[in-house]
């Protein structure tokens, strides 16, 4: 079956500096692909490289099952959402949505009807007569939604789309983003720095660092089984903790805490890894006792903050807290719940 897109080996080099290091992925048709990592982790520059708008250093770059390694941007039958809306002020919604249609020469009659459809799927067609000055960002970013949708390309790329809104509108784009793949099953490139962005909107996620792939995966598979230490820091919010402990015959040492879980096959020493939400208040069973260092109540949830080990160690529980009452609470973590990695390169260790 053709790939959507497809990278082999593909690096990026500015002089001696490499920036991207042998990326490979294979990205099936219809799939929502979201590249995440910090800054400068080179997630632009690969969607840069995709796009054509970076040469590629060395490698080969297919989309839709067509090599395209040294074909210039027009040609690689792409459309392109920016960070920045790039709609022309002195053109109406209408108009922006339709200007690459009209450079095309397409047809008058079916350029306004695509324009009207792609604005009714966007919910925007009751604005194609004003002018970009008169809309709201979140309107602004549908209108250059819309400018790409018309296309109707192989491949969407979107560069971090939603990093000029507000919080509560970036929510709402969101939805919306994700409601429009549904609705459309289009091929889709996504770049952010928001980890949840990547968690709600993706099929799949690759997450890099440093221009390397660290690891490629559904939502799911990257936040249960983070590949490495920094992939578990690095997805999740708050982020899995992550604190030195020693293994024994018996469980696990955690500084003063003693975890009764089964340690076959693993070393010496380990960096154990515990989700927020899977410490648990004890109920009776077997647990452990800690000091609250800050209690962050959050309405629905609490953050609790605790010494374990060398690390400062958060839990979520249902519920709120009162900080000023509580001092010491007794927590569990089932021994499913746990991650191990190596010490010396932060590799998962499989158990």
């Amino acid at each position: 079956m053709t790939k959507a897109l497809e990278t082999q080996n593909l690096k990026k080099s500015y002089g001696e500096v490499q920036v991207l290091h042998d990326i490979d992925i294979a990205m099936e048709e219809g799939e929502f692909l979201v590249l995440v990592g910090p800054s400068g982790c080179g997630k632009s520059t690969l969607l840069n490289c995709i796009a054509g708008l970076e040469e590629i250093t060395a490698g080969e770059l297919k989309i839709g099952g067509r090599v395209v390694t040294q074909e210039p941007p027009k040609d690689r039958d792409i459309a392109m959402v920016f960070q920045s809306y790039a709609l022309y002020p002195t053109m109406s919604v209408g108009e922006n949505i339709g200007f690459g249609m009209k450079i095309r020469k397409v047809p008058k009659d079916q350029m306004a009807a695509k324009i009207k459809e792609v604005a009714t799927l966007l919910q925007i067609d009751h604005l194609l007569d004003r002018l970009p000055s008169q809309l709201s960002g979140g309107q602004r970013q549908r209108v250059a939604m819309g400018r790409a949708l018309v296309r109707d390309p192989k491949l969407f790329l979107f560069d971090e789309p939603l990093s000029n809104l507000d919080a509560k509108l970036r929510v709402e784009m969101r939805a919306e983003i994700k409601r429009l793949h549904k609705t459309t099953g289009a091929s889709i490139v996504y770049v952010t720095h928001d980890q949840i962005e990547a968690m709600t909107l993706a099929t799949r996620i690759v997450v890099l660092k440093d221009g390397y792939v660290q690891q490629i995966g559904t939502p799911q598979e990257i936040y249960d089984t983070p590949a490495n230490a920094f992939v578990a820091d690095f997805m999740g919010s708050p982020p899995m903790n992550l604190t030195a402990a020693e293994v024994r015959s018996d469980g696990l040492q955690v500084g003063d805490v003693h975890l009764a879980v089964p340690t076959d096959g693993l070393p010496a020493r380990v960096t154990l890894g515990i989700r927020p939400e899977d410490l648990r208040l004890a109920q009776g069973g077997p647990g452990f006792d800690v000091i609250p260092t800050l209690i962050e109540n959050t309405g629905a949830d609490s953050y609790v903050s605790f010494a374990m080990g060398e690390a400062q160690v958060t839990a979520r529980l249902a519920g709120r807290m009162d900080e000023d009452s509580v001092e010491t609470i007794a927590l569990a973590v089932a021994p499913d719940a746990l991650s191990y990695f190596d010490v010396e390169t932060g590799q998962r260790i499989a158990v």
